[in-house]
């Protein structure tokens, strides 16, 4: 069940970034076979993963709250960092340093949607979370006295958001 879950998830996301390569449908012959043959690798080397994890992956609310963060909450962090970095480039204002924040969250998945979060933003960069959960990230300006900021200095909601997605 695991493997025929992880390629079909495989195959989908795939195709859906393959679409309109070829003329099969919206595909190419040669696309569909390396489509199969990845999906079957992927499949094959996170069956273990899949097998653990299956209820929690495919939790239809995780997806929902998921689908709502990446629209709305994230879209707007990301938007008010790019005007931030812009303007820093602009005037040459930045103090970069590396800072220390510990969000508190408990579970990979969470850790990770995070860490992806934080890098994707422009400005920060996620460089390691360590054994107790806790992040280093580069800021491009680290305001004076904020040398031990919270996570909402640094990253805003964004901690509440992973919490309640993948806690």
């Amino acid at each position: 069940m695991a493997f025929a879950t992880s390629f079909l998830w495989s195959l989908i996301i795939y195709l859906l970034l393959t679409a309109g390569s070829g003329n099969v449908l919206a595909w190419s012959p040669e696309e569909l076979i390396a489509g199969i043959v990845i999906a079957a690798v992927i499949g094959y080397a996170t069956r273990n993963v899949m097998s653990e994890k299956l209820d929690y992956f495919f939790n239809p609310k995780r997806w929902v709250l998921f689908i709502i963060y990446a629209i709305g909450p994230f879209f707007y962090a990301m938007a008010k960092a790019n005007f931030d970095v812009a303007y820093r480039v602009i005037t040459g204002k930045i103090r970069p340093g590396i800072v220390k924040i510990s969000p508190e969250l408990t579970r990979d998945e969470s850790r990770t949607l995070l860490a992806n979060s934080i890098t994707l933003t422009p400005g920060t960069f996620t460089l390691e979370i360590d054994e107790e959960g806790n992040f280093y990230v580069h800021w491009i300006n680290v305001p004076e006295g904020k040398e031990k900021p919270t996570p909402e200095e640094l990253c805003g909601y964004l901690p509440k958001w992973a919490r309640r997605i993948g806690e």
